[in-house]
């Protein structure tokens, strides 16, 4: 395990075509090109009476209307000769004529005034919603028109421009669905623009607290990115939160090693507003330390400590950090795994730290450490401290592959009491010495101690047990034990005094033993 110091017009098509009846002062024109009838025979029979008019009342004739030779002088209605009018048709004919069974599509006649029209305009072609700004109609939304069209007009040069635009960013956001925004753009280019605005109310920008935009929300302002510069220059950055309102700040030991003797440490909370800081106590062991603001603010908002032995596989989680120094990172995931035994270390060669940990995926990196792991509900639940990285050996600082560690909070809260009321940590112990191989199958106990010491503290909770150096303790409690860091991290999962019960073999044979813990102040 590594730990992370961490959018033209076209001509509107017609299903039957439905052309107005010829005006009474229309212009005649050849039979071949008059509009089909009315579908009302009795206005069909009216409408085709003609009407002889002065020339001067006479509009321009139309580009289809038979060749006109006015008489120089105006002459009465009935010196014109007007063609035979045919009989008024059957109403049935009439019907049937109304609705020609291959529609011609003949060029549309010249714009009139509604006066002499004498008839509403027709229905569009296509809903009133499809129509531009001003209620000019353009072709049809889903499919080209049938038939044979009348040349569109030359494209205005403003509008081109538009669609250009639409064009590109249509094929380069969606290949086929580009082609098809760019055809709806082309056919519409006055039409009114389809994109829809989101609501403005502000109660619709507001997260519910359970989601993860409150949570982060909330806890953002009470989570700040430490700085350490230490004396020799060397120093990193990290994460911490606050822990009460005398401006305590809980985070890892490893975050403020650096600066813990001779150096500066500095907090900065996510509006931007930055504290001189001071090292308050730290354990290694546990990796956990306390540092306190100097200059407290006065609206120092704790947050909210829960029960990481109430934590569940599968549980939701939402990190906050600065990862690589990029400051008020939130990202989330779930628990993957409780009571994970690891073992890590700060690089510099020091005492490991050992822990039970929570195991999230999370993504954790260098600059997350000593940040909150928090539920679903914005309580803490961990101390993010350390990764499994797949980096190589030559690699200073690697990226998550979703193995990331947190020291549960009931652990990290009872030690930073310590921490806070003495300045120095306390852990329980066995009185034994174990090795630290993780492929013993067990914690074996040492032959020797540390400097040549007995293995097995002399009046210790080992030997009052009757534990003696070679035996292979394989169980804490009801938890299987694979190795020494395992053990080691179980105990510290416990208080002094607690009463344990510890299952080992000696001899290939396999017996318990109840210990009551000890305790060792600080680091030594």
């Amino acid at each position: 395990m590594s730990t992370e110091n961490e959018g033209n017009e076209g001509n509107a098509a017609e299903t039957a075509p439905s052309v107005p009846p010829v005006p009474a002062d229309a212009p005649q024109a050849h039979p071949e090109d008059a509009p089909p009838a009315a579908s009302h025979p009795d206005e069909t029979v009216t409408r085709q009476q003609p009407v002889a008019q002065a020339p001067e009342q006479q509009p321009a004739p139309a580009p289809s209307a038979p060749e006109q030779h006015p008489a120089p002088v105006p002459s009465a209605p009935e010196k014109q000769p007007a063609p035979a009018v045919p009989s008024a048709p059957d109403p049935a004919t009439a019907q049937t004529a109304a609705y020609p069974t291959n529609p011609q599509y003949a060029p549309p006649p010249p714009p009139q005034s509604a006066a002499d029209a004498g008839w509403p305009p027709p229905p569009p072609a296509v809903p009133a919603y499809a129509q531009g700004a001003h209620g000019s109609g353009g072709g049809p939304v889903w499919g080209p028109p049938g038939g044979t069209h009348t040349p569109e007009a030359p494209r205005k040069r403003g509008a081109g421009g538009l669609v250009a635009a639409v064009v590109v960013a249509a094929l380069v956001a969606g290949g086929i669905g580009g082609a098809l925004g760019y055809w709806a753009a082309d056919r519409n280019d006055d039409a009114g623009s389809t994109t829809v605005s989101a609501s403005a109310n502000p109660q619709d920008l507001k997260r519910d607290p359970g989601t993860v935009a409150g949570v982060a929300a909330k806890a953002l302002p009470s989570v700040v990115t430490i700085e350490a510069q230490g004396g020799d220059g060397e120093g990193g950055t990290g994460t911490g939160f606050v822990y009460d309102k005398e401006g305590h700040i809980l985070t890892n030991n490893h975050v403020v090693a650096s600066a813990a003797d001779s150096g500066q440490l500095t907090a900065t909370f996510s509006n931007g507003k930055k504290y001189d800081a001071e090292v308050v106590g730290r354990a290694q062991g546990y990796d956990v330390a306390v540092i306190k603001l100097k200059n407290p603010p006065q609206s120092l908002t704790p947050l909210p400590l829960g029960n990481s032995e109430q934590v569940a596989v599968g549980d939701s989680t939402i990190a906050i950090g600065a990862p690589f120094g990029l400051s008020n990172t939130v990202t989330t995931g779930i628990i993957s795994a409780k009571n994970r035994p690891v073992a890590s270390g700060d690089g510099s060669g020091g005492s490991n730290s050992y822990m039970s940990a929570l195991q999230t995926d999370a993504s954790i990196n260098p600059g997350n450490s000593g940040g909150p792991l928090l539920s679903s509900g914005g309580a803490v639940i961990g101390i993010n401290s350390a990764i499994q990285s797949s980096g190589s050996s030559g690699q200073s600082q690697a990226g998550s592959i979703g193995l990331g560690f947190a020291i549960p909070i009931n652990q990290a809260k009872t030690v930073a009491q310590q921490l806070i009321k003495t300045g120095q940590p306390v852990y329980p112990v066995i009185g034994a010495t174990v090795t630290m191989d993780e492929q013993s199958g067990g914690a074996v106990i040492a032959d020797q101690g540390t400097g040549g010491t007995e293995a097995v503290t002399k009046d210790g909770p080992a030997a009052k047990a009757g534990l003696r150096a070679g035996d292979v303790i394989t169980k804490f409690n009801d938890t299987p034990v694979d190795s020494g860091p395992t053990l080691i991290g179980e105990i510290w999962t416990h208080k002094p005094g607690d009463r344990v019960t510890l299952t080992y073999e000696r001899d290939g044979k396999t017996a318990t033993a109840e210990v009551t813990l000890g305790e060792r102040k600080g680091d030594s």
